[in-house]
C-alpha cells in the first residue's frame, strides 16, 4: 500500500483503516439438483469458512491449499456487467465433504467439481460447496464456478474509502488490497494461501485490459470485443490480483537492468507516461542491488483516473489511483515486490513486514538519491512527544480496525532503522537480502524475521523489537 508519509499528497488516504467486517445476507441455494437446503447443517467433514485469521475469521478457508485460478472475464462497461468462468486447482489438506471460497455480490450460475455437478449454498460472502463425492485429505482437485452480476466494491469511508473491482466510466479500477478479491472472483482470500493465475479478459474494442505478469499471447479482436491474456507464473496473493481496464497509453521496453517493463496511464495522466515508465525502472533495478535479484518477470505501473487516493502495490504492476506519483511513492510501491508481494504475511497482525519495509525503502531511497539520509529522517519523526498518538500504537500488532495506522508504516520503519544502527549497515544489507531469499515467493513471520536478524548478527535483539513493534509507548533513544 502507499506510503502515509506524503499526508500532503493524494496519497493520504492509505493512513486509514482498510478491514472490513464480513459480509452478512440471506443464505440461498443452488446447483443442478436445487442446491443444499436453507439453513441446512454443515457436513462433519467441512472445510473451515475462514482460514484461522482470528482477526479476520471469515477470510480466507480452511481445508485446502490453491494452486491455481484461470481467470475467463467479460466486461461491459455500459452496463457494469461481468460474466466469469473461474477454474481452480487445488489441493485438499483434510477429508472435505464441503469446502468454502469467498465471493461476494455475484451470481453463481453452476459449480463443478472435477467436472462433476456440485451443489452449493450462500450466506454473505461464504460461498459453500458441496462436491458430489467427498474429496479425499491430499486429493487433488479442480473447481469451476461460471457467475456473473454488476460488481460492487467494498465501501469503507472511514477506512480507504473504495476497493475491490471499482467500476469506471471506461473500464474498472482494481485493488483489492485487503479483501477485495472477491467482489469480482471466487477465491481463498488471505494471504496466506498464494498460487499462480491466468487471464483471459474480454472487454469492448478500444479498451485495454491489464493484469498482473506477462501477456502469454497478443491481444485478439473479434467483432467488437478485444481479448487480452495474462499470465501471473510466480505464486501471488489474491488481494495484489488485478484485472484493470480502461483507455490507456502505454510504453513497454526494459529497464536498464533488461528487465521487462510496462507503464500505462489513463489520458488524463498522459503527461507522466515517460516518469512513471523511467523511474519505475530505475528503482527496480537499483532495489535489485539492494534486496536480492528482482522477484518476477516483469515490473512498471499504472496510473488510472479513478480517484482512489491510494495506491496498491499489485504484483509487477503497482496502481496508482487518480494522481501521478512522485518519486518516493514508486519506490515504496516497487520495494513491496519483495517485502509484501514475493514476502507476504501469514497474518494481518504482521503488516508491518510489508508497510514498515516499504516506508523504510523511501528513506533508502532518499539516501541513494543524495536528497537526505535514512538517519535524518528517523530523527524527525523521533522528535515527536511522547504523547503523540504513533507511540500509543505498537505496529508489531496490527489491529483489525486500523490496519494501516500511520505506526505501522512510519514506527515500523524506525524499527528497522533502530536495527540497522544496532547491528551496524554490513550485517542489515545482508538480512534484507537473506530474508527475501529464504522466504522468495512464500510467507514470513515477525518472529522468523527476529530470529535471522539475531542469528545473523550474534545479538540478543529482543529488547529492541519489543520496545519498537510492541510497547504502547515512545522507545527509549538509541545509544
Amino acid at each position: 500500500m502507499g506510503s502515509n508519509r506524503h499526508a500532503a499528497t493524494l496519497a493520504v488516504a492509505l493512513v486509514s483503516v482498510l478491514a472490513c467486517s464480513p459480509s452478512t445476507g440471506a443464505t440461498v441455494s443452488g446447483g443442478a439438483s436445487g442446491g443444499a437446503s436453507v439453513g441446512a447443517p454443515r457436513h462433519k467433514d467441512a472445510g473451515a469458512p475462514g482460514i484461522g485469521d482470528k482477526d479476520f475469521p471469515k477470510d480466507g478457508n480452511g481445508g485446502y491449499d490453491v494452486a491455481h485460478y484461470g481467470l475467463k472475464i467479460e466486461y461491459e462497461p455500459a452496463s457494469k456487467q461481468l460474466t466469469g468462468v473461474a477454474t481452480i486447482q487445488a489441493t485438499a489438506t483434510q477429508r472435505l465433504d464441503t469446502f468454502n471460497l469467498d465471493l461476494s455480490g455475484l451470481e453463481v450460475g453452476d459449480i463443478l467439481v472435477d467436472g462433476n455437478q456440485a451443489t452449493y449454498s450462500r450466506s454473505g460472502s461464504e460461498l459453500t460447496v458441496v462436491p458430489s463425492t467427498p474429496l479425499a485429505d491430499g486429493a487433488r482437485f479442480t473447481v469451476r464456478v461460471s457467475y456473473s452480476g454488476v460488481p460492487k466494491p467494498i465501501k469503507d469511508p472511514k477506512n480507504l474509502g473504495t476497493f475491490g473491482f471499482v467500476p469506471t466510466a471506461d473500464g474498472a479500477f482494481v485493488a483489492c488490497q485487503p479483501d477485495g478479491a472477491k467482489t469480482w472472483f471466487p477465491a481463498n482470500d488471505h494471504p496466506a494461501d498464494k498460487a499462480t493465475f491466468d487471464f483471459e479478459i474480454t472487454v469492448p474494442k478500444g479498451v485495454t485490459a491489464l493484469a498482473n505478469g506477462e501477456m502469454t499471447r497478443p491481444a485478439g479482436t473479434e467483432g467488437d470485443k478485444t481479448t487480452f491474456y495474462w499470465r501471473e507464473k510466480h505464486p501471488m496473493v489474491t488481494y495484489l490480483a488485478t484485472a484493470t481496464m480502461g483507455k490507456f497509453s502505454m510504453r513497454q521496453g526494459r529497464t536498464p537492468g533488461g528487465i521487462p517493463i510496462v507503464a500505462a496511464v489513463d489520458p488524463r495522466f498522459k503527461s507522466s507516461l515517460s516518469k512513471l515508465y523511467t523511474v519505475s525502472g530505475a528503482v527496480t533495478d537499483y532495489w535489485s542491488k539492494v534486496f536480492g535479484p528482482y522477484p518476477f518477470s516483469s515490473t512498471g505501473g499504472i496510473v488510472d483516473d479513478f480517484a482512489a487516493g491510494y495506491a496498491l502495490e499489485n504484483q509487477t504492476k503497482p496502481i496508482y489511483g487518480g494522481f501521478a506519483p512522485d518519486e518516493t511513492i514508486m519506490a515504496h510501491e516497487l520495494a513491496h515486490q519483495w517485502f509484501g508481494d514475493s514476502v507476504s504475511i501469514e497474518r494481518w497482525k504482521e503488516l508491518w513486514l510489508n508497510e514498515g519495509f516499504a516506508t523504510y525503502a523511501e528513506w533508502l531511497w532518499s539516501e541513494h538519491k543524495g536528497t537526505n539520509t535514512a538517519d535524518a529522517i528517523f530523527k524527525s519523526f523521533y522528535e515527536r512527544p511522547s504523547s503523540n498518538a504513533m507511540w500509543k500504537y505498537p505496529p508489531g500488532r496490527a489491529q483489525p480496525r486500523d490496519l494501516f495506522n500511520e505506526s505501522v508504516y512510519t514506527r515500523g520503519g524506525m524499527t528497522l532503522h533502530a536495527l540497522r544502527k544496532t547491528i551496524g549497515d554490513e550485517t542489515f544489507f545482508k538480512l534484507l537480502k537473506e530474508w527475501t531469499s529464504q522466504h522468495r515467493y512464500g510467507n514470513g513471520t515477525t518472529a522468523e524475521f527476529i530470529a535471522l536478524a539475531e542469528k545473523m548478527s550474534g545479538k540478543d535483539l529482543g529488547a529492541l523489537f519489543d520496545a519498537w513493534l510492541f510497547q504502547p509507548k515512545k522507545p527509549a533513544p538509541l545509544t
